[in-house]
């Protein structure tokens, strides 16, 4: 039986991952597990129990194959003939290499009401610095858990 946790019980840790020359899928997956707190074995699908995740360099991250410039994400404004679309490559142009990760991630988990708590537990930087030195984040070196994380 998995015992249930307490509000009062749960530790949030902070993570940093430096995302340069990283494939924006895996990271994008890896990232939601640990928003949710599926990394821990404290898991309950119905509480907050993820950790912070800090991202750094944004404007280094990769796509495997064509994607960087194939891809298309799309939104609606809910006008007749309103539907807006718009590619990785625009986003980098206009300096929002941030919003990339950030929609991969916030639809890798599931929607509701606890997916936006979870989803304002990530951090997401352009460059290298970050202002939250305070919190002491363990540093995850993702390109080493896997060679395929890695996009050269």
């Amino acid at each position: 039986m998995t015992p249930f946790i307490k509000k009062k019980d749960l530790k949030n840790d902070w993570y940093i991952i430096n995302a340069e020359n990283i494939a924006v899928g895996r990271l994008a997956s890896f990232i939601s597990k640990v928003l949710r707190g599926k990394n821990k074995t404290t898991f309950n699908p119905h509480i907050d129990n993820g950790d912070f995740v800090v991202v750094t360099n944004t404007d280094k991250i990769k796509f495997t194959g064509k994607k960087f410039r194939n891809k298309k994400y799309f939104k609606h404004t809910g006008h007749p003939g309103g539907i807006k679309e718009f590619s990785p490559l625009s986003l980098m142009e206009k300096n929002k290499s941030q919003d990339i990760l950030k929609l991969a991630v916030k639809r890798m988990l599931p929607g509701g009401p606890l997916a936006k708590k979870q989803l304002t537990k990530l951090k997401i930087y352009n460059k290298e610095t970050h202002p939250h030195n305070v919190q002491n984040p363990k540093l995850i070196n993702f390109e080493k858990l896997n060679r395929k994380n890695s996009v050269k």
